[in-house]
């Protein structure tokens, strides 16, 4: 029997699961009721389970046989402040929080990989299941790590998946090498001094200040970023002023920066200080410029990304993988865990008329959910051969 017939009995059930998990989306490190259920299956399906390792964080180590070798795999469970717009029976219960990236799905996924290989035990050595906590603000995967995630269970090798919407379903998607781009922000406060809007000479005005350098922002990529190199700058906050007869005394930007390459990613950060500063100085304001660096570029293991891949087209056949040929500029912090172990990350179809993530009416495809768990079984199983 293959593992995917294995596993046809249990399709409602992680479909509810899953849909549970979205009607009751949790904020990064508060994930305390998502956290519970992980926690609670794991340790009925028989896995060791430590709670709380980096804030919200679990894990569940199983082991079977002598072997030595042990593997990781790792889920994300953190939701985003969006209001949701679905309109499905399964919409989140808790306004201005929803799982539009699908971090359900993929915490679903695993759940189920991990009871069929609890079940069956078809593998030699250790398997890490590893729940992850605030991958949104690119902050759980290094407070698991700090905590001693690798201390305590040690892995050969790690991997992990992301829905991609606008990918056939289920399809999974390979590319070695540099995949997922580094990712900063940066804030902004400029100090001006406000006054009366029929007077606008007595005043500075950070608001203007701040107009121009989001138009000035726009040149670091066109003009300072090598054309044969990509990045991404994005001001995605501009807040300043009440009311349109006042001049206000701040203005206060927010930006974001993706890149592929430490070189690219200094340039990004150095640009934008200086035409920041060289801006409100031009303006009479004062600037403010904090920088919150987050993760590096996600780097895919070549000859672990070559194992997946095989590992898909034996499973699912040929027409079931598809070879990526460019990055992407999203951005995930199970980059750091590839910074300490090898390892792969692969995205998976979600259909393509899927809405895009972090879009208000995007939903996880549940169709994906038993395939994609076979393909973590398959794949632990000849890791652990």
């Amino acid at each position: 029997m293959s593992i995917l017939a294995g596993m046809a009995e249990w399709g409602d059930e992680f479909t509810r699961l899953r849909r549970d998990f979205h009607m009751h989306p949790e904020l990064a490190f508060a994930e305390n009721r998502t956290s519970e259920t992980i926690a609670r299956l794991l340790q009925g399906w028989g896995y060791r389970v430590h709670r709380g390792l980096g804030g919200t964080g679990v894990v569940g180590s199983l082991s079977q046989g002598t072997g030595r070798r042990s593997l990781g795999i790792r889920a994300d469970f953190d939701a985003l402040p969006i209001q949701e717009a679905t309109g499905a029976s399964h919409a989140s219960r808790h306004p201005g929080k929803m799982h539009a990236c699908g971090h359900d799905g993929h915490s679903a996924i695993l759940l189920a990989a991990a009871r069929f290989l609890a079940e069956t035990r078809g593998f030699d050595g250790t398997i890490n299941v590893i729940f992850q906590p605030a991958e949104e603000i690119g902050r759980g995967a290094a407070a698991m790590i700090d905590q001693g995630l690798f201390a305590l269970f040690d892995c050969d090798a790690v991997f992990g998946l992301h829905n991609m919407p606008g990918m056939k379903t289920g399809v999974l998607g390979f590319k070695p090498g540099v995949f997922w781009a580094a990712i900063d922000k940066i804030d902004v406060r400029l100090r001006g001094f406000g006054g009366h809007a029929a007077l606008p000479h007595l005043s500075r005005d950070p608001l203007v200040a701040g107009a121009a350098m989001v138009t000035a922002l726009q040149t670091v990529i066109s003009r300072n970023v090598d054309p044969l190199d990509s990045a991404v700058l994005t001001v995605g906050a501009f807040h300043s002023g009440e009311a349109g007869n006042v001049i206000p005394d701040t203005a206060d930007l927010r930006l974001n920066l993706r890149s592929f390459t430490p070189a690219v990613r200094a340039v990004l950060v150095d640009r934008v200080r200086a035409i920041v500063s060289n801006h409100a100085r031009s303006f009479g304001i004062e600037a403010e410029v904090t920088v919150t660096p987050g993760c590096p570029a996600l780097v895919n293991d070549p000859d672990e990304t070559a194992f997946a891949r095989r590992t898909a087209a034996e499973h699912f056949g040929s027409d079931g993988v598809a070879d990526l040929e460019r990055p992407m500029s999203v951005s995930d912090d199970f980059a750091l865990f590839l910074a300490n172990r090898p390892g792969a990350y692969v995205v998976l179809g979600n259909g393509e008329q899927s809405y895009p993530l972090h879009h208000p009416s995007y939903d996880f495809n549940d169709d994906t959910i038993l395939p994609a768990a076979s393909y973590w079984v398959k794949l632990a199983q000849i890791y652990l051969a």
